[in-house]
């Protein structure tokens, strides 16, 4: 299961849920809660939090969260169709791969940081 922060593009959201992965939108069920509040979401549902938000690298490196999993995306508005399918391919290859991790998704490049 996905938690698609506040920042998701609608259309993330739209693909995943047809490939079907289970998606709880932000934006759709709690709009405006703190960023503190998505982090326990997250590792209390132990999903997966997919944001733009660079917030979240600040949580877990600096701030030491533990116990949550981040796929945090970077990508210009141009981007947006490619990075959808990334995601997507991600998602089904690799889903399991991304649990306790920090990945940060690029057009070009895949990185994942134990947490």
């Amino acid at each position: 299961m996905i938690i698609a922060d506040e920042n998701i593009d609608a259309a993330f959201i739209f693909a995943l849920r047809k490939i079907p992965i289970k998606v709880i939108s932000i934006r759709e069920d709690f709009s405006g809660i703190t960023d503190e509040a998505i982090i326990k979401l997250a590792k209390k549902s132990e999903c997966i939090l997919l944001t733009e938000d660079k917030d979240f690298g600040e949580w877990v490196f600096a701030h030491n969260v533990k116990g949550i999993s981040v796929v945090f995306l970077r990508y210009s508005v141009k981007q947006k169709e490619k990075m959808i399918s990334i995601l997507l391919n991600l998602m089904k290859e690799k889903r399991t791969h991304l649990h306790n991790k920090f990945t940060t998704i690029t057009i070009n490049k895949i990185r994942m940081r134990a947490i």
